[in-house]
């Protein structure tokens, strides 16, 4: 069985969803520590004039915040961010050719209020893998699957087993700090993502692929799985 542990991000790339698409099992790591300079609460579409953030606001703990577990960022409600990124999208995508064909999606994403940062961005995750016919696929978080000890790869481990995953699929800056001897010795094949995909039709040029998947959906529309799988002409890696 093949297990896939990513961090919850709010409506990440191409590449996560390619991931999901190739795990028999999927494990939120809901766990980790928040990271604000990461893609926990944010990311990146593409505009007109360039690349441009979506940001969740998120309640601060000072300098505690970087050691809370993501399952305990909650969202900041001052305003209703919603409404701002629902016109940043709008702004950027209205002549895509598929933007009115995917607006049902953002109704989906945006329609309820989520207090826990987590619980958003996976019930995104969810709509969006479900609008691509990622149906197959096991989601799990690791909060579900009680106290899990350690750091690193030996966390990683733990969760493998605890899933009963014998092939781990990963990025390929996991080869920096993973025990592959380690996880080998307890019977699970480690692979390694490439991320060669083929460039797609995408409005406002030069190609930009490190944009949120909404990019791909509202340009490609019921083709955009399709630009999932590996660019023959690329280098192999």
């Amino acid at each position: 069985m093949l297990c896939v542990i990513l961090q919850p991000s709010y409506i990440p790339w191409r590449g996560y969803f390619d991931q999901i698409r190739r795990a028999d099992t999927f494990v939120f790591l809901d766990t980790a520590p928040y990271d604000a300079r990461g893609w926990r609460n944010r990311n990146r579409i593409k505009s007109a004039d360039g690349s441009r953030w979506l940001t969740i606001p998120v309640q601060r703990k000072g300098s505690q915040q970087a050691r809370t577990p993501l399952s305990e960022i909650r969202i900041h409600w001052e305003h209703d961010w919603r409404v701002t990124h629902r016109r940043s999208l709008e702004h950027a995508y209205a002549r895509a050719p598929h933007w009115k064909e995917m607006t049902p999606l953002l109704d989906r994403i945006y329609g309820d209020r989520h207090e826990r940062l987590v619980d958003l961005t996976i019930h995104a995750t969810h709509c969006v893998a479900s609008q691509l016919g990622l149906g197959e696929t096991r989601f799990l978080r690791a909060s579900e699957l009680d106290d899990v000890p350690g750091e690193g790869s030996e966390r990683i481990q733990t969760l493998l087993n605890r899933v009963g995953a014998d092939r781990y699929l990963t990025g390929p800056s996991a080869q920096n700090y993973l025990d592959i001897d380690a996880l080998n010795g307890d019977g699970i094949e480690v692979e390694f993502m490439a991320y060669d995909y083929p460039e797609y039709p995408q409005l406002h040029p030069p190609f930009d692929p490190e944009v949120s998947i909404l990019d791909l959906l509202f340009n490609a529309g019921p083709l955009a799985s399709s630009y999932f799988d590996r660019d023959p002409d690329a280098e192999t890696r």
